[in-house]
């Protein structure tokens, strides 16, 4: 086929994206070659893509397009993840649309509509992706519910309750009102949030404070028959055990062995004494809750206090509230501040600022709240999932994440496993009808179990059983996936767990590196006995350009479907990856995407130009340096993007990548070999060698650049100019260039003959020279160089009528040095004596400050000692060369005042 004049980035995109799966070029399944495989982070199935989603999903398509191209066997596996809350609140929502309650359903209907849904949504994100380029084994799309899956999870649940490893008990907590479900410490937000601190008086029971005492406290915040207590929520004063001091606070000895009452409501709590409370903060007095604050709750078991829970699980007063009876939580705080200063026990409000804890799923204010739940303990499997990490088995990117995960795992809570809803796996615990439980499989089987705890079960039937009504977190499902997705539950030992398993690399955020990504180590060590991928690679937030992170509520984001359409997949690719270091933030700019569309049309531009060339046999070849300058610059190139993808740095090895393109081969080699404009041709004649040496760069480049910009490479890859291709014969399986030899000592030369070109151009534009009048050039070569070989490089991109050698400085031209060498342009026009003295005079302040940097890290013994040799050798090169500019400076400089 034959190129449009312009790229079109939409059509190559749908033509090549279906050409692929057409091809089968994404599906994978065990074979000879050695096996590269990625599970992706299941999107939930709520989803839509989002900039986040692009970053992470970008990474891993350019890990596994450069996998495919390198001969190995690549399998990405993509899948969802049923995101229990998301989604149970998702059709909630459409129920309530249709004017149907949840409450007025069985489980069975509602997990019908849930269903329903998630067939009409849940595949979104996933189509999504195929915009961006993806090149996962869609056969192979799985969901975190899908009924293999499921088994899995209830097989665990099972298999860690058997190993004493699940328990089920009361413990206080996160509890998200609006979802009316327990959450993990993970899933909790904390935001700094104004609030109003509340300055509370409790009546001493019976208590009167003698005129001297007062005197002595000097506290305003005491009188004689009332404590202040300072808190920001005055609608759990209800639910007030007692309140606390410190027994070594001197204002409040009178208190010891007192009771006081609770406004408005009159119930005596105790005064009880213990070091925790902090004598400075606040008043010193502290209301003891136990039901409703964690803290308090561990009070309340060291000094046997009552629990007395006043909250609905909606966050509602309850009955025991005694006041302000079915109102919302909130409602009730400012209601309740109303009441307490008409009863004259509100002392003062003031301004205040602290964190407070917001559900991820529903942004609904946490409430701390004792509840029976599942746990699983956690500090046995956590320690050989530390010693994986510690000891090297799994590499966390970038190594700084590594503290933070030895901190975590250091201190890992035991995590609590149900959830208060319906959408997910149900919990195989069985109820018998006096409270007793079994954990089985089914209910016949749960019925079995029942039957041996006593012999007064004989005669249950499974009528007599309930199930329990909670699902398992859904981390309890994703932290199996890399096992899962190849069925390794359902037949540990089929060919795709024993091929594929462990996977190789991992793409994630940071702030699931404890809740999904510990958690899978934990389970690979679990029930493989070994690691479930060997490295990590932790992304950084998406953000905006004023450090904002990016979301719907700021209005900051945008929607990477526009971004697609406007700077086509590539470009977007490129925009995003080239701002992206790995774990940290990418600070994005819609200017990155036009960056990345702009490169593209550098590639497409270049491409036009070589289509406009023409082979003529009459021809000799005059490019062999720059031919072979390029060859080497190629292959030193290939070593610095191998190295910097071994290294997991991608944002580098695309850079390295762009400037290869748009600098090296674009801006110079082109140039270099690129024929003479002839007018009145359709192609511009060209020598043989020269030709087929640029299409074979070409061709190299576009493998080079597949992985980061797969669109735009396959649709040049079948250009005519390469010759006929066969229909597997595609740039998205093409074998990468192998590193091959690099001519050190040329590509040192053509890099100072770079140099001198460019100061050739930039005389010319400081004498406003026209780029089309030839020029004379003088060289005084000290370096050893052999300029005659590069004769005509210098001739033609610095459009020189001539090039002279000389043996010493010449009189009245315009000189500029590269390296040690030096260059002379004799111009028609006289040469300002004044403002070349001035321009030389600023060059040497230069490099007099230049040389003394360089001196002070020659002297610095500790740099000398520990600095590699070849650093040692570079930073005495430097200093001869600046000491050898120096001198040529100043004689040039005495040379203009004579």
């Amino acid at each position: 086929m034959s190129i449009s004049k312009t790229y079109q980035p939409k059509q190559a995109e749908d033509k090549w994206y279906s050409y692929w799966l057409q091809q089968g070029f994404f599906r994978s399944v065990p074979d000879d070659r050695e096996p590269y495989t990625i599970v992706i982070p299941p999107p939930n199935v709520t989803g839509v893509l989002h900039m986040g989603h692009m970053l992470n999903n970008t990474i891993q398509d350019v890990l596994v397009r450069r996998a495919r191209m390198k001969g190995k066997n690549a399998c990405w596996v993509p899948g969802t993840d049923h995101a229990s809350i998301a989604t149970e609140a998702k059709v909630v929502a459409m129920l309530k649309e249709k004017g149907i309650d949840k409450k007025s359903l069985s489980r069975e209907e509602f997990l019908s509509y849930a269903w329903e849904w998630k067939e009409k949504y849940g595949g979104i994100i996933l189509e999504q992706l195929k915009k961006l380029g993806a090149s996962c084994d869609w056969d192979r799309t799985r969901f975190t519910m899908d009924a293999d899956l499921s088994e899995a999870v209830i097989d665990t649940f099972i298999h860690l309750y058997k190993k004493g490893q699940i328990y089920r008990g009361v413990r206080m907590v996160n509890w998200d009102p609006q979802g009316k479900t327990a959450v993990s410490d993970e899933e909790v937000i904390r935001k700094e949030v104004n609030q109003k601190l509340y300055y509370i008086r409790y009546t001493i029971v019976n208590g009167e404070l003698s005129v001297a005492n007062k005197e002595k406290t000097h506290n305003s915040q005491l009188t004689t028959d009332y404590l202040v207590v300072a808190t920001t929520r005055p609608e759990t004063i209800m639910a007030d055990a007692a309140i606390c001091i410190n027994p070594n606070d001197e204002r409040y000895t009178h208190l010891h062995g007192k009771k006081v009452f609770i406004p408005l409501i009159n119930r005596e709590i105790p005064v009880i004494l213990d070091e925790y409370v902090t004598m400075d903060f606040g008043t010193g007095c502290l209301k003891v809750t136990p039901a409703h604050d964690l803290n308090d709750y561990e009070l309340g078991i060291k000094h046997n206090l009552p629990v007395i829970d006043i909250l609905n699980d909606d966050g509602t007063l309850n009955e025991k509230a005694q006041i302000l009876v079915g109102e919302d939580r909130f409602a009730a705080r400012k209601k309740i501040a109303v009441l307490l200063e008409e009863a004259g026990s509100l002392d003062k409000v003031e301004d205040y600022k602290s964190q407070v804890g917001f559900s991820e799923r529903t942004n609904a204010a946490i409430e701390p709240k004792l509840s029976m739940q599942w746990f699983c303990k956690m500090d046995e499997m956590a320690k050989p999932a530390l010693d994986y990490v510690l000891k090297g088995d799994i590499k966390l990117i970038p190594e700084k994440f590594t503290n933070t995960y030895r901190h975590w795992m250091e201190n890992v809570k035991d995590w609590c496993i149900s959830r208060q809803l319906w959408w997910g796996q149900q919990i195989p615990a069985w109820y018998l009808p006096k409270g007793q439980y079994v954990v089985a499989k089914t209910a016949a089987e749960a019925l079995e179990e029942a039957k041996k705890l006593t012999t007064h079960n004989s005669q249950l039937t499974i009528a007599d059983l309930t199930q329990d009504e909670d699902v398992l977190d859904t981390w309890f499902s994703s932290w199996l996936w890399p096992i899962s997705v190849f069925d390794g539950f359902k037949d540990p030992n089929n060919d795709d767990i024993n091929y594929y398993y462990p996977t190789n690399d991992l793409v994630t955020a940071p702030e699931i590196l404890f809740f999904w990504v510990a958690r899978m180590i934990m389970a690979g060590h679990e029930f493989r006995g070994e690691i479930p991928f060997k490295n990590v690679y932790l992304t950084g937030i998406v953000r905006d350009k004023l450090g904002r992170k990016m979301s719907k509520s700021l209005g900051n984001s945008p929607d990477p479907l526009d971004l697609i359409e406007q700077y086509g997949a590539d470009g977007v690719r490129v925009g995003m990856l080239l701002s992206s270091p790995a774990g940290n933030d990418l600070m994005f700019d819609e200017s990155d995407c036009k960056q990345g569309s702009a490169f593209a049309n550098k590639i497409w531009n270049a491409f036009n130009l070589l289509k406009g060339w023409e082979v003529d046999e009459s021809l000799s070849n005059t490019n062999s340096v720059a031919i072979q300058w390029f060859k080497s610059r190629f292959n030193q190139s290939l070593v610095q993007i191998e190295d910097n993808f071994v290294q997991y740095r991608l944002s580098e090895a695309l850079m390295t990548t762009y400037k290869l393109v748009w600098d090296d081969f674009c801006a110079w080699y082109l140039e270099m070999v690129k024929p003479a404009y002839i007018q009145g041709v359709e192609k511009q004649p060209i020598d043989k060698e020269t030709y087929i040496a640029t299409v074979e760069f070409f061709e190299n480049i576009l493998k080079v650049l597949h992985p980061f910009m797969p669109f735009i490479t396959e649709e040049l890859w079948h250009d005519e100019i390469f010759g006929d291709r066969s229909a597997m014969d595609c740039c998205i399986v093409a074998q990468l260039p192998s590193i091959g030899e690099m001519n050190t000592h040329l590509l040192t030369e053509i890099e100072v003959v770079k140099q001198a070109i460019t100061e050739v151009r930039n005389v010319r534009n400081a004498k406003q020279i026209s780029p089309k009048e030839k020029l004379p050039l003088s060289i005084k070569g000290n370096s050893g160089i052999d300029y005659n070989s590069y004769v005509p490089v210098l001739s033609k991109l610095g459009n020189l009528e001539s090039i002279g050698f000389a043996d010493s400085k010449i009189a009245g031209a315009t000189g500029f040095i590269v390296g040690t060498d030096e260059f002379y342009i004799a111009l028609e026009q006289n040469i300002d004596i004044e403002a070349e003295t001035k321009r030389l005079n600023e060059e040497l302040i230069y490099l007099h400050g230049f040389l003394k940097s360089i001196d002070a890290k020659l002297a610095n013994e500790r740099f000398m000692q520990n600095a590699k040799p070849e650093i040692v050798a570079n930073e005495l090169k430097k200093k001869a060369d600046a000491d050898t500019k120096i001198q040529i400076i100043t004689e040039s400089i005495a040379a203009l005042a004579k």
